[in-house]
């Protein structure tokens, strides 16, 4: 019978059943490896060791005493309970003593008079004299029992309602006395440990749960920062081999196909940014290995100009292409555009056909049933050369006769296992095209990982302007309101258009107490500023004296698909002045003489959002402006993100800073950004060196042992990582 590695050993094993239990039902923590993983959060660095006599007003220090007093009270000017205790150094004379003082805080209830303490913090001089206000604190054993205080480093772990830091530190001590560290095999190839000149992994451990120093705990740190980095580059490189070797159909250019027809018809020149991703997509297209690509470049970069030639390339060697989209309106656009794009080479199947031409169908939800029956049969025939559509085209009932490419706009829109299903309705395994403006924090992570091959476009096309960026606090200035109508009106009257955008349909009426509701007012100060509604602005802005002469409509997607169509084409054609509506603009939308766009409390949309929003308006000949406004206080946190995006229009940046505030999201699974990470120590925006050399290295050694066979420790925990998390990197 195999024995258990040490590190899968059971903590029942180890501890007390009580105390096994009780960190599984806390923290769900059932192995040693994963409670050794449980890395401290902090340390506390005690300061000089000084009698309470000696401690000197602003002088950090730390000193043991035991508990004389305690006394709790309720505040009278803040809500709460404060905490006084009176701490002596010999409870039995009546020497110097200390205050010390905690607020809201019931764990120190249990420090009851007659227990010692070890304080460490700055006092300062209240009217009773020297007082440590909430100092770090330890429990220590009776004097009589105590072999001596431990000054080094305290680690603080994550702690629960019911399980404090100490209590935790305890259990990983008592572990680490009981020698469970002999038996750790270390999972990093030899010649890495020795490049990066890491701990090894016995010390490792002994380090970063009991430091002699703060610079031993960060040495360790280290370690296990570059061995997270290892192990997740060792999986994708496995995943990524694997992949690589999947059989794809090649699909290599033609000289005579629809594809030189569309370019040579082309009103325009091509940047070089997008010959240079074309040139790298068309041979990935050409490989037996099948493309898993991201095409990323900022709004209005010409990114679906690059796919659609890819497409072309696909068709031309005898395939079919998939187009999947998040929303009706986006597809619709897309359906558009692209056959604007084609002119006369998208209308296969019809009489008026030119030489070449494809057939291009529409896929959504709000398909006519006869149109969307046409369309299912031409796919299985073979006749639809390309679908453009939203999650209908992942229903079971699609199918195709051979699928070669697969586009997905706006991937964060899907779900990991939604992007896997047209990969599953395919011979052989699809080259695949994500398209992105702002990459979020996962796409950011996965990259930084190296598990997708990446085309950036960084340049605008030819004539393209800047888009500047405002952000407008109406809680500091009431008045601009009024002067955001009347800017609008100014565009319109120089023959240009408006977007504006709002967070809610409708419904700010009601929250008002029933009555017209005027944009973003609000129910009492004790509720804050109710958030616009399109429909309560819409009937504002109708009766706005400054737009008494604009074309006013309303778009969201609470409306029927043929409205919605029939209003985003009227604006599109310049027949609407001023559109109110919700983010289904968010992405796609290309109206060229929209100059102006005015989001609506843009402190509820995420910076992503607000990127690719304001890359609706400047698409034409004339510079784009943009206005955030919010109705919180300048300085209030949430308007931290609006400065940030008025500040820059690289889309790099702001994913970056994205990821900064709110995670990757989990490297090894579906979440998307903002949840828990499954990452400790590591973090992709301040790490990316320790993870590019971990990559190199990783890299390097699936090159040399595919199966890992030199490695056992490493092929045992890869082997062990949950499977199914593990294939969401190959689909990701």
């Amino acid at each position: 019978m195999t024995a258990v590695p040490v590190r899968e050993q059971p903590l029942s094993a180890l501890l007390a059943a009580a105390d096994a239990t009780r960190i599984e039902r806390e923290l769900g923590i059932t192995t040693l490896g994963d409670l050794l993983d449980y890395y401290p959060r902090r340390y506390i660095e005690r300061g000089a060791l000084a009698p309470i006599a000696e401690l000197v007003p602003g002088v950090d220090a730390s000193v043991i005493g035991t508990v004389v007093d305690f006394r709790k009270r309720r505040m009278h000017q803040r809500r709460g309970t404060l905490y006084e205790l009176k701490v002596a150094d010999d409870p039995d004379a009546a020497g110097a003593r200390v205050s010390v003082v905690f607020f809201n805080n019931r764990a120190v209830e249990r420090l009851v008079t007659g227990t010692r303490l070890l304080l460490s913090g700055v006092p300062t001089v209240r009217q009773d004299g020297l007082t440590l206000s909430h100092p770090d604190y330890e429990i220590l054993a009776p004097e009589s029992d105590d072999p001596g205080v431990d000054l080094r480093p305290t680690p603080i772990y994550g702690a629960t309602k019911t399980m404090a830091s100490d209590w935790i530190r305890k259990q990983i001590g008592r572990l680490l006395d009981d020698g469970v560290l002999e038996g750790l095999a270390d999972p990093l190839p030899p010649e890495s440990q020795a490049a990066e000149r890491l701990l090894p992994l016995r010390q490792a451990y002994r380090s970063i749960h009991r430091p002699d120093t703060l610079q031993e705990a960060y040495r360790a740190q280290h370690r296990f920062k570059y061995q997270e980095a290892f192990l997740l580059q060792t999986v994708l490189a496995t995943r990524r081999a694997a992949h690589e070797a999947l059989p794809a159909v090649p699909r290599p250019p033609r000289s005579d196909g629809v594809l030189s027809a569309f370019d040579a018809a082309l009103p325009f020149t091509l940047t070089a940014g997008q010959l240079a991703a074309g040139a790298e997509i068309s041979a990935d297209l050409a490989s037996t290995s099948p493309m898993n690509r991201l095409l990323q470049g900022e709004v209005g970069s010409g990114k679906t100009v690059v796919a659609l030639r890819a497409i072309l390339q696909t068709v031309d060697a005898g395939a079919q292409a998939a187009f999947l989209a998040p929303t009706e309106v986006l597809a619709e656009q897309h359906f558009r555009s692209i056959r604007a794009a084609l002119g006369p080479l998208g209308e296969g199947g019809t009489l008026t056909a030119a030489e070449h031409a494809i057939r291009v169908d529409l896929l959504t939800g709000s398909t006519p049933q006869a149109s969307k029956k046409r369309t299912l049969l031409g796919l299985a025939s073979g006749e639809v050369d390309l679908v453009v559509g939203t999650h209908a085209l992942l229903s079971e009932n699609v199918g195709f006769v051979e699928l070669g490419m697969v586009v997905v706009d706006e991937q964060h829109r899907f779900g990991v296992e939604q992007r896997d299903v047209l990969r599953q309705r395919a011979a052989t395994t699809p080259h695949t095209l994500i398209m992105t403006a702002t990459p979020i924090p996962r796409t950011i992570a996965m990259t930084s990982f190296g598990d997708l091959a990446v085309s950036t476009l960084t340049e605008l096309p030819r004539g393209r302007q800047p888009i500047r960026t405002h952000v407008s606090s109406l809680e500091a200035h009431p008045a601009w309101e009024t002067r955001l109508w009347e800017r609008a009106r100014e565009e319109i009257a120089a023959g240009r258009q408006v977007f504006v955008v709002c967070p809610l349909i409708g419904g700010a009426a009601d929250r008002n107490g029933g009555g017209k509701a005027r944009a973003g007012s609000s129910a009492g100060a004790d509720e804050g500023p109710q958030p616009t509604s399109a429909e309560a602005l819409t009937e504002q802005l109708v009766n706005e004296p400054s737009l008494r002469e604009a074309v006013i409509s309303i778009l969201h997607g609470g409306l029927p698909s043929d409205v919605k169509d029939q209003t985003m084409t009227a604006f599109a054609r310049g027949e609407i002045d001023l559109l109110v509506s919700t983010t289904v603009v968010e992405v796609g939308v290309d109206v060229p003489n929209a100059t102006l766009m005015i989001i609506m409390d843009a402190d509820r949309f995420g910076v992503a959002q607000l990127h690719q929003l304001r890359g609706r308006v400047g698409r034409g000949a004339h510079g784009g402006t943009c206005i955030l406004v919010t109705r919180l206080a300048e300085d209030h946190p949430s308007t931290g993100r609006l400065f940030k995006v008025a500040s820059t229009t690289d889309g790099l940046e702001l994913s970056e800073y994205d990821v900064d505030t709110r995670k990757e999201g989990d490297i090894l699974g579906a979440s998307q950004s903002g949840g828990a990470s499954s990452l400790k120590l590591l973090r992709v925006t301040r790490d990316q060196k320790v993870i590019a050399r971990a990559r190199d290295a990783a890299f390097d050694v699936i090159r040399r042992d595919p199966g890992l066979e030199g490695y056992p420790t490493l092929r045992h925990i890869i082997s062990t990582m949950d499977e199914d998390s593990k294939a969401f990197l190959e689909r990701a």
